[in-house]
């Protein structure tokens, strides 16, 4: 079988100005991301659908991405990949003090000596610790500072409102929460009658961000929900076609009543079958 060693080979075979492929030989840093994005988002669904036979390929094509980001830096002398495994490595050792006491990958294995709770503590003062020791101006240090710009917008509420959460900013419980979501909610319908595009907007946002506060106090993964919902969706649209061909009715002559009783046809097959 081919090794790691093997595809890094690749990826610099790839890459070679002369005799490399002329695609690969013009991608930068930047444009690799959104196949990056793309190939995270296949290992998810595949995951999620319980793809485990093609789960190996996927994985592969997201760990390439990783290759591929570090054979740019290897070209411009910043880093190689043995080093981001070595970083990678050292912050899992650093993170994991309960596991790795000594700092020694190689230890003799030890009981650890915290609960889950308390390991969750621990991890987040140590990112704490490492967020301080990325700033000469440790005034301007923010709990918000390593959230990422480009995660989905949904993933990134949830993350800002956990950081938050960490020194209290946060409700008690998820009943609270729902009032929120209800009084955000009606800040819409009132952006809606004085018909305030920016307003609704802005409204729509804050009603968004306050569903997904609701999630998170609900234990619930707030963009796990949504693809699981629009999978629903697709699926019991894909009903709708299907009962239509059959009976050789074009969709865009069905009023809105006969497409919801077969939305509604969908939904009662599913829970029978369930």
């Amino acid at each position: 079988m081919y090794t790691l060693e093997d595809l890094l080979h690749l990826m610099a075979r790839l890459r070679d100005p002369q005799f490399g492929c002329p695609w690969d030989v013009k991608q930068t840093y930047a444009s690799i991301v959104p196949h990056t994005l793309e190939e995270a988002y296949e290992v998810a669904d595949a995951i999620e659908r319980g793809d485990f036979d093609h789960l190996q390929g996927e994985l592969g094509d997201l760990l390439f991405q990783v290759v591929y980001y570090s054979q740019l830096a290897r070209e411009e002398g910043r880093f190689e990949f043995d080093g981001v495994v070595d970083s990678i490595t050292r912050k899992l050792i650093r993170r994991h003090p309960h596991v790795f006491p000594t700092g020694d990958l190689y230890a003799p294995l030890e009981t650890p000596q915290l609960d889950e709770a308390q390991v969750k503590q621990r991890w987040e003062e140590i990112k704490a610790e490492e967020r301080a020791a990325k700033t000469d101006v440790p005034e301007q240090l923010s709990l918000l500072d390593d959230v990422p710009c480009v995660l989905p917008a949904l993933s990134r509420s949830a993350k800002l409102q956990k950081r938050a959460a960490q020194v209290g900013f946060d409700w008690p419980d998820a009943l609270p929460v729902v009032d929120k979501v209800r009084e955000e909610l009606d800040e819409v319908l009132e952006a809606m009658a004085d018909n305030d595009a920016p307003a609704i907007a802005d409204e729509v946002g804050d009603l968004l961000f306050a569903v997904v506060n609701l999630a998170r106090h609900l234990k619930v993964d707030p963009e796990s929900a949504l693809r699981a919902a629009n999978t629903k969706f697709e699926r019991r649209f894909r009903f709708i076609e299907q009962a239509l061909r059959q009976t050789h009715r074009p969709i865009e002559n069905c009023t809105l009543e006969e497409l919801d009783a077969l939305w509604g046809e969908a939904k009662r097959q599913e829970k029978n079958a369930s």
